[in-house]
């Protein structure tokens, strides 16, 4: 499957298609991103959070209003799920335009408007342009599934993952020492097969925690400051 090919006709999709804002497509290479570090896999399995920060979206809603539109404006195909130990299930679509270059083909204004939408100061590795221009799918993804561990190498590991998602290094302390004590295994006694996926899910699960007794720690605040009474009374005033 030709990169460039793929990228030229979304982009041509992009110029006609009126309904797209920034968001949309600032996700849809996020996940085109994705998309070619599984080979340009027919399924690949994403992860909520790292493709906010790759689409610089900073809201939860936007993220799911952008992502269930691309699903309706047939640019992706979208399967939520309910497991938490297992992320979204995405198929991308393969947009085909009438006029499409060549196999081979190389188009530096396509390759200028692809390099604006990979994260800045993160390095592509094992993507690599051989002098006809083409460019390669990387084996980045093979990289990764080399890389996650079935569990962390220390604490300071999960500390610094923790930190890096916006979390203190307290949560990645809890998280560590909880799964450490049940030797990375499931509550089903199976291995852990991702220890960064399952923190990812852990951070979640807190934020949703938090969210939802927010409202009763305000309550509870209110109701303690209107018991509070003071000793100082005036009885002449009027009731």
């Amino acid at each position: 499957m030709n990169y460039i090919k793929l990228l030229n006709a979304a982009f041509e999709k992009f110029y006609f298609d009126d309904r797209l804002n920034p968001t949309h497509i600032s996700l849809y290479m996020a996940l085109f991103q994705e998309w070619n570090s599984s080979r340009f896999a027919d399924e690949l399995y994403i992860n909520r959070r790292d493709l906010m920060r790759c689409a610089k979206i900073g809201s939860k809603s936007t993220y799911h209003r952008c992502i269930v539109d691309l699903d309706a404006w047939q640019y992706l195909s979208y399967f939520p799920s309910n497991n938490p130990y297992k992320g979204s299930k995405i198929k991308m679509a393969i947009i085909r335009t009438a006029d499409e270059p060549d196999t081979g083909q190389y188009n530096p204004i396509l390759e200028q408007l692809a390099e604006q939408y990979y994260p800045r100061g993160v390095p592509l590795e094992g993507h690599h342009h051989p002098n006809n221009g083409q460019a390669l799918v990387s084996n980045t993804n093979n990289i990764k599934q080399e890389n996650y561990l079935k569990q962390p190498k220390g604490s300071q590991a999960v500390i610094i993952f923790f930190e890096e998602k916006g979390f203190d290094a307290d949560e990645g302390k809890k998280f560590f020492d909880h799964y450490q004590e049940r030797e990375w295994r499931t509550s089903d006694g199976k291995s852990i097969r991702d220890w960064r996926a399952l923190a990812t899910n852990w951070m979640d699960r807190t934020e949703l925690f938090e969210e939802e007794n927010k409202p009763k720690k305000e309550q509870a605040s209110q109701i303690k400051d209107n018991l509070r009474t003071t000793k100082n009374k005036n009885y002449g005033q009027p009731l």
